[in-house]
Formats: structure tokens, sequence, C-alpha cells
């Protein structure tokens, strides 16, 4: 009895200094590290709720890109930080992609502990102007007629971008070759410049491009259209099923982080996430928030992982 009193105790003075912490937390800066270059879909999702973030907090946020490696780069320093106050942007491609096609220096689903999911955008099928194709089938087409000739880009192995084309490749009998970069600023740059052909990029680092008329939209890989694209079809529409893919993004921290420090960036982002200013500026490039509790998000995560490995092994993808 003694015994299971005295570890109450211990438990219930844990809590109260896990409270303490938090009530202290943050005390100094905080970074939101990203694992792709400027310019691509994961640093316009920080960037959106870091601004909003560090007044709510009273504290700076710093986004930092850390490209590379299929954005592990930025997840690993992440896990390895001691310092309690560096979060990572999560993204599909490293914690529920990377992990089936790497051997990382760290456990996704051991070092990192998904804390406020943030939303999702849609992967879009797009080509350059230089490009003699009008439609997904043209596409298609031209692909059989030169095997191999296309050249396809993406913001690194094992992204979506990468995970999506093979899917294509497979579903529309098609052999494409790959081009991978550190994040999606680069790959736009030779996407627009001729020097690649085609991409399935997210929605952020693609849709200001398009309204800009640089690189033209041949279909978007979900379910139904978006808002944002409303003359744009789904991949199914346009002659090609089977292929869905969307890039989803989270806010991670380092899985010795209090649960009550989590619990507090938690409701901070929630927060930044209901501002009418936020969604205007995520709706503007093609996001859905989609809020949920911890508990949500880490269940999220792992049928993720899960999918991810399955998908990854029924179409045998390996790394270039």
């Amino acid at each position: 009895m003694k015994k299971l009193m005295a570890a109450t105790a211990a438990g219930l003075l844990a809590l109260a200094a896990s409270a303490v912490q938090a009530q202290d937390w943050p005390t100094r800066p905080i970074r939101i590290m990203v694992g792709s270059a400027p310019g691509g879909g994961t640093d316009a999702m920080a960037r959106a709720v870091a601004d909003r973030l560090g007044p709510l907090l009273k504290q700076p946020v710093v986004v930092e890109n850390r490209p590379g490696v299929s954005n592990t780069l930025a997840a690993d320093a992440t896990a390895k930080s001691t310092d309690g106050h560096t979060l990572v942007m999560g993204v599909v491609t490293a914690h529920a992609i990377a992990p089936h096609l790497l051997k990382l220096n760290y456990d996704s689903n051991r070092d990192l502990v998904p804390v406020a999911f943030v939303g999702a955008v849609p992967n879009v099928l797009v080509i350059g102007n230089s490009v003699a194709a009008d439609s997904v089938q043209a596409l298609v087409k031209l692909a059989r007629q030169e095997p191999g000739k296309l050249n396809y880009a993406t913001s690194g192995s094992g992204s979506t971008q990468h995970i999506a084309a093979e899917m294509f490749k497979d579903a529309a009998g098609v052999d494409i070759t790959h081009v991978p970069y550190k994040g999606s600023g680069p790959a736009l740059v030779d996407l627009i410049g001729g020097q690649v052909q085609l991409s399935f990029d997210t929605m952020p680092s693609v849709i200001g491009q398009i309204r800009n008329n640089k690189i033209r939209a041949l279909a978007v890989t979900t379910a139904k259209r978006n808002p944002q694209l409303p003359n744009v079809p789904t991949l199914a529409e346009a002659g090609v099923p089977g292929v869905e893919m969307s890039a989803w993004y989270g806010i991670y921290m380092p899985a010795t982080t209090s649960r009550a420090v989590q619990a507090k960036l938690h409701d901070a982002v929630n927060q930044v996430l209901a501002m009418p200013e936020t969604k205007t500026r995520l709706d503007a490039i093609g996001a859905e928030i989609t809020p949920m509790t911890q508990a949500q998000f880490a269940q999220f995560h792992a049928a993720e992982y899960k999918r991810f490995g399955e998908v990854i092994k029924k179409n045998q993808i390996k790394l270039d």
C-alpha cells in the first residue's frame, strides 16, 4: 500500500510539473522545420500556421527549411531535438511513405508524436506548355508513342508526386522517367523551362503557376474535383481510375515532449486554423482544413502508415 501511495504521489507530482511547464511554454522562439525547399506545399502550409501562431503564443515562430531525402531531414532533426521548441510540419511523405522505402535514423511511430492535424491538398497532374497534349488521354497517347522519353518531376524520391506518378504509370500502362528534385520549387522551375514535361505536384505548389498560365493542369488525383480548379477533371473522370493521392500536413513534436505542452500546442494550432484569415489563405491554395483531436490524428497517422505500406508493396515502388 505504501509503495502504491508513493507511486501515485510521484505520478501526481509529475503531472503537476508538466502542467507548470506547459504554462511557461514557450520560453524562447519556436522553430517549425520543413522538409522541402521554399515555394513548395509543405512550406506554404507551415508559413500559413507560423504567421498566426507566433502572436498567439507570444514568441517568434520561425520556419526553417531543411530539404532532401523525402522530407525526412526535417523530421530527423526534430526527432533528435531536445530544446522543447522544435516542431516539424509533418507531411505524408516523411511520416507514412518514406519509412517503407528508406532506412531512417528515426522511427516515425516512436520518436515523433502527432500533435495537430492541419489539412490536406490534392495532387495535380500538370504539364509544361511545350507538351503537345490537351488532355490526360492525349498525354497517355504521347507517352505510349515515346516510351521513356517523357520526364516527370517530383520533390524527391518517395514523395507523394513520386508515388502518384508510379501509380499512374501502372494504371495507364505508360513508361515515363522519374527526375527527383530537392523540393517542389526547383522542380517547377524546370517544368516551366521545359527540362521536364510533367509532374503530379501538390495544389499549393502549382496553383499560382496554373493561374499565370505557366503550366497546364490536366487532372486532380482526388475522388472529387477541387473548388480552386472546377474545370479540371479527376483522373478517374479523365479515363484513368484507381489513382488517388493527396498530401496531408500536421504538426509533430519529439515524443519526449510532455503531454501538457502537446495539448497547449494542439489547442493553439486549432485556434489558428479557425481564424478566417487562415482559412482564406489556405482555401486559396486548394487546402482543405480538417480539424482533429490529437487522438484522431494519431489514429489517422497509423492508418496512413499502413495504407502506404500496402500501396508501395502492391506497385513494387522503389527509390531511384
